[in-house]
């Protein structure tokens, strides 16, 4: 059977003849332009498969994978480890006193200037005297009368010429002069207010000049902070000083065994800078404070050059124990886990992530318990891209540390 196919428009189906020409015209030049983009379309797509799947064949090239990620490793060692603690601490002087006065009248002068250190003993403030003086002169004057009055009826007792009870009155009479010469000798002396202590003054907090009230004989304690109105000066104790910190009650028995044996020695650091100090730890509270669960210990440090002020804040490391042949790695080689500690252990240039119990740790040396070994090659740096059981580059190795 033979078949036909038109051609020209014109020998196609009458439907199709009787579209008018301005349609077909449309119609024509739509079809080509469709046919045109996609036929391009799979030109292109022809080409990117050829490109992505051929050419490789033939050219042997495969897609790249990044390089190992570098790090930095060292050896563990054996070593002798102290266990330390480390906390902060602060200053407190062991005597600080409100200087008062014990009698009443006029502050005439200061014999210090503030700030100044003082002795036990020294003249700090002279209050005037001569009210004082007056009632010791009278007291004194009375007492000869009284004295010369007991003596005369004594004898006059002697002889039966007078009455006992006059004899015991004349004798009363004379001790109540006496104790009031002792009584008005004393305030005589309080008008003389001398430094209770060896420490460092304070601001004058009454000048010269002012008329002041008796208050008790001073207060001595830890930490004054709000002197009364009738202080005249706050004197601290500088030397020697403590430094008060607080340890863990979990410590409590290695601190009870450590001071009983060779003893216990604070290391402090000025916080802001300074040269270590070294303060021997020679009280240990007698009671865990309930809030914090930790005891207070306090070290005394000489403080001969006044390098500590009380309030001021230190760092304070204790050493507690020393373990005995620790495997030792870097402190950066420890790694937090979310419920354990572990480290990166380096062999055949692949990375092993192995799970460790930190025994101790200083800050720059940690002592470890688990399935490293001394002279196991752990990371110390760049183990935020090291992925477990893969290879690494080392770049440098940190150096050994004697």
């Amino acid at each position: 059977m033979n078949i036909r196919i038109p051609s020209s428009f014109e020998s196609m189906p009458d439907a199709v003849q009787g579209i008018p020409d301005r349609v077909r015209r449309g119609y024509d030049g739509t079809s080509s332009r469709m046919r045109l983009i996609l036929s391009l379309a799979g030109l292109a797509l022809l080409i990117a498969v050829i490109w992505l799947v051929v050419v490789p064949l033939f050219t042997g090239s495969k897609p790249k994978t990044p390089p190992p990620p570098p790090v930095i490793v060292q050896r563990a060692s054996v070593a002798d480890l102290p266990v330390a603690e480390h906390t902060i601490g602060t200053v407190v002087s062991p005597a600080t006193v409100q200087l008062t006065s014990r009698v009443q009248g006029q502050l005439l002068k200061a014999y210090f200037v503030e700030g100044q250190s003082v002795h036990r003993g020294d003249l700090l403030f002279q209050i005037d005297p001569r009210p004082f003086q007056a009632v010791l002169d009278n007291a004194v004057a009375t007492l000869a009368d009284a004295r010369a009055k007991a003596d005369r009826y004594g004898r006059l007792l002697a002889q039966k010429a007078i009455a006992g009870q006059d004899a015991d009155d004349a004798k009363a009479a004379y001790l109540v002069a006496k104790a009031n010469v002792d009584a008005a000798r004393l305030n005589l002396e309080y008008t003389r207010i001398v430094s209770p202590i060896d420490g460092k003054t304070g601001a004058i907090m009454i000048q010269p000049g002012n008329q002041i009230t008796p208050s008790g004989s001073g207060m001595t304690s830890v930490g004054v902070t709000n002197p009364s109105a009738s202080t005249l000066v706050v004197i601290t104790q500088m030397q020697p000083i403590k430094i008060s910190f607080a340890l863990p009650q979990a410590d409590l028995p290695r601190i009870q065994k450590r001071l009983a044996g060779q003893g216990m020695v604070a290391t402090l650091t000025p916080q802001g800078g300074g040269d270590p100090l070294t303060a021997k730890v020679d009280f240990v509270g007698n009671q865990v404070s309930d809030q914090s669960g930790t005891i207070e210990l306090r070290a005394t440090f000489g403080n001969e050059t006044g390098a500590l002020v009380p309030g001021q804040l230190v760092d304070v490391g204790v050493v507690l124990d020393t373990v005995k042949g620790a495997t030792t790695v870097p402190h950066d080689a420890i790694n937090l886990g979310p419920n354990t500690s572990f480290v990166y252990v380096v062999k055949n240039k692949i990375a092993r992530m192995v799970t460790v119990k930190v025994i101790s740790d200083d800050g720059t040396t940690a002592a470890i318990q688990g399935p490293v070994k001394p002279g196991d090659t752990v990371i110390t740096d760049g183990q935020l891209k090291v992925v477990p059981g893969k290879p690494v580059t080392i770049s440098r190795a940190a150096p050994q540390k004697k």
